[in-house]
């Protein structure tokens, strides 16, 4: 398959000098700029994900009555953030 090419963008000089202060040691500003779209196409696509599997949860809790309490959510979310402040403060005290 050929490849093909996105189109120039044009920026104020003075983004692009921000830009280009940013790059990496040897880091083109091609590089840099298909890096950036790759990356935004995966976040964009994570988050239709997300988005889908929200609703096909939602649909299930409606159809089958079976819902979870924010309560339970939170406290659950909260357990895992207790959980991570302690493996990182461990972590840190470790070294």
């Amino acid at each position: 398959m050929k490849t093909a090419t996105i189109p120039s963008v044009r920026v104020e000089p003075e983004f692009r000098a921000e830009v280009e202060a940013v790059l990496g040691k040897g880091e083109t500003l091609t590089e840099f700029v298909e890096a950036a779209l790759r990356a935004s196409v995966e976040r964009r696509r994570l988050q239709s994900e997300f988005i889908a599997r929200g609703l096909r949860s939602r649909d299930e809790a409606r159809r089958t009555g079976d819902y979870v309490s924010a309560e339970v959510v939170l406290d659950g979310l909260q357990r895992k953030l207790d959980a991570a402040r302690a493996k990182a403060k461990a972590a840190k005290t470790s070294k």
